[in-house]
């Protein structure tokens, strides 16, 4: 298993660093973040270090993934959230601070709950066409 000794999250997994754990298993480690956007707010991540998505390999992925509806469930079980989001970001630009993939699962109560994503829809900026060429794009580099 690959761990970056200057990774604050490899430093959390060896226990160098203190965090609420909420799970762990041979292949990933999950604890609450510390900025608590709404109470239950966790963090899942790989024990393997990885970058971002881009640099995950689906072995990782599918350790990762794996967990994240029973982690969910115990959420849901514990404060009866009206739903939860699942978020992660890649890259500066997409918001990542920190170079190790994680996943965020934020428990959702009310509209008021304190997180509110910023999603714009562009809806009339693309034909059908549009969309069938960046599908192809896409379809192409798999």
């Amino acid at each position: 298993m690959s761990v970056d000794q200057n990774c604050i999250f490899c430093k959390i997994i060896a226990g160098e660093i203190p965090s609420a754990k909420v799970y762990e298993d041979e292949d990933v480690y999950a604890f609450l973040d510390l900025s608590q956007v709404t109470k239950g707010h966790t963090l899942v991540i790989p024990k393997a270090h990885t970058k971002d998505i881009y640099q995950t390999s689906e072995e990782v992925a599918s350790q990762l993934f794996a967990r994240v509806p029973k982690i969910s469930q115990a959420i849901e079980k514990s404060f009866k959230p009206k739903g939860i989001n699942i978020l992660s970001n890649t890259g500066e630009a997409a918001g990542q601070s920190v170079f190790h993939l994680h996943l965020h699962l934020i428990p959702r109560y009310d509209q008021t709950d304190g997180f509110q994503p910023n999603w714009v829809t562009h809806n009339d900026d693309y034909s059908q066409e549009d969309l069938a060429e960046i599908a192809s794009l896409i379809s192409q580099n798999i």
